[in-house]
């Protein structure tokens, strides 16, 4: 079974990249400047890994779409401050609570695992310098 796995995985990553609309060049060097505005809060969404490269996932805050992640990309949204839920969706929905403060920076990294037919996804928030070297090492995905 295990066999079955692994040759099912590499089989997903040789189909290839899923490809979503990227962000403009300025937007991703000013959101790579890591910083927000004072009177709201920046969340950075970030898949900074290969695994399900074939695999989009969907997005949201506080139930409204924001966009989508392939590998390697990225995604950032301001919010007012106040609490708020990121969700991501695959085969399975995950989500993550913030308490977003005025002028702060949350960075969630989108894990992507193993699922029965698809892809799952498995949110984190990450702290500072996790999420800065995850963010920089991608790219940004178109944001709404």
């Amino acid at each position: 079974m295990k066999k079955f796995l692994a040759l099912t995985a590499i089989a997903v990553n040789l189909v290839g990249c899923a490809s979503v609309n990227m962000g403009d060049a300025n937007q991703d060097a000013a959101a790579k400047t890591f910083t927000a505005p004072r009177d709201v809060a920046g969340i950075y969404v970030y898949r900074n890994e290969s695994m399900g490269a074939a695999i989009k996932m969907d997005v949201e805050v506080d139930g409204k779409p924001i966009g989508q992640t392939a590998a390697n990309t990225y995604l950032y949204k301001q919010v007012s401050p106040g609490k708020h839920t990121i969700a991501s969706k695959a085969e399975n929905t995950d989500t993550v609570e913030i308490d977003a403060k005025p002028g702060a920076l949350y960075y969630i990294w989108q894990e992507v695992k193993m699922g029965v037919m698809y892809a799952r996804t498995k949110l984190h928030l990450v702290d500072e310098g996790q999420g800065k070297k995850g963010v920089t090492e991608t790219k940004l995905a178109e944001t709404k």
